[in-house]
């Protein structure tokens, strides 16, 4: 069932498409126009009208990735060394933190390039709203591509398992960046130990693309303390306000 709200102050009406209650709170759907928008908690996430720094957190990863000349481990990815349709894939392999309105996953699965490809995402509804619902359009049938693993979880309890898998790439968009964020267990992701953990998680030579809402001095140097290096920020114009941007790292090897 929709509820359309009232249209003010000459904008667009907005309609509730769905509304779930999740493990972690709630999470909405609502339309504004010919775009959509995810709710979390009451609190703004994201939505369909711009997804220039999503793409731009793929591209910067995999841009680096070239310049070094690497190309993944040599190796094919998927389970077994195949691909999701039983043939190989090579190529560099990609984590997504975060599938939110699939701009980033469609950008990586529109590279061949790109070996495996694997997007973490703990809200069951977001992932329901790809496969059955309208946000489908914008991940372009990307779930269904041999490279790509979805992952129904936690993103920091996957990245703590032990036994865990390393990428050459690891592209995160969860919350607001490491500055600002709406769930407060989030933070942990950008603090010492959290960027530790991401380290071990990258191959030597891999690429670390964080998404965030402004950009955020302090969060480059806690990066270079973590060892990083090649430490740079990525900045995506807006109309008004600061400026989306990509915080870019890289584990040496």
């Amino acid at each position: 069932m929709t509820t359309a709200l009232p249209q003010r102050d000459g904008h667009e009406a907005v309609v509730t498409l769905d509304r779930r209650e999740g493990p972690f709170g709630e999470v909405v759907l609502r339309q504004r126009g010919r775009h959509y928008e995810i709710i979390a908690n009451g609190c703004f996430l994201m939505d369909t009208a711009d997804g220039r720094s999503e793409r731009l957190l793929i591209q910067a990863a995999l841009d680096a990735l070239d310049a070094t000349g690497r190309s993944g481990d040599g190796t094919a990815g998927g389970p077994g060394g195949m691909g999701g349709m039983g043939g190989p894939v090579f190529g560099p392999s990609v984590l997504i933190g975060g599938l939110g309105v699939g701009f980033s996953l469609a950008y990586a699965a529109a590279e061949p390039r790109w070996g495996r490809i694997a997007v973490v995402e703990w809200e069951n509804a977001i992932i329901d709203w790809h496969r059955n619902g309208p946000l489908g359009a914008f991940s372009g049938g990307a779930l269904d591509d041999e490279r790509v693993t979805v992952l129904h979880t936690d993103l920091l309890e996957y990245l703590a398992a032990a036994d865990g898998e390393r990428y050459d790439a690891l592209c995160l968009d969860i919350d607001n960046g490491p500055d600002w964020t709406v769930t407060d267990s989030n933070s942990g992701l950008y603090g010492a130990d959290g960027l530790a953990v991401l380290w071990h998680r990258l191959r030597p030579g891999g690429v670390l693309a964080v998404w965030s809402a402004q950009p955020s001095p302090a969060f480059e140097e806690a990066l270079r303390a973590a060892g990083f290096s090649d430490v740079a920020t990525h900045e995506v114009p807006v109309s008004r306000g600061v400026p989306d941007v990509v915080h870019l790292a890289r584990r040496a090897d």
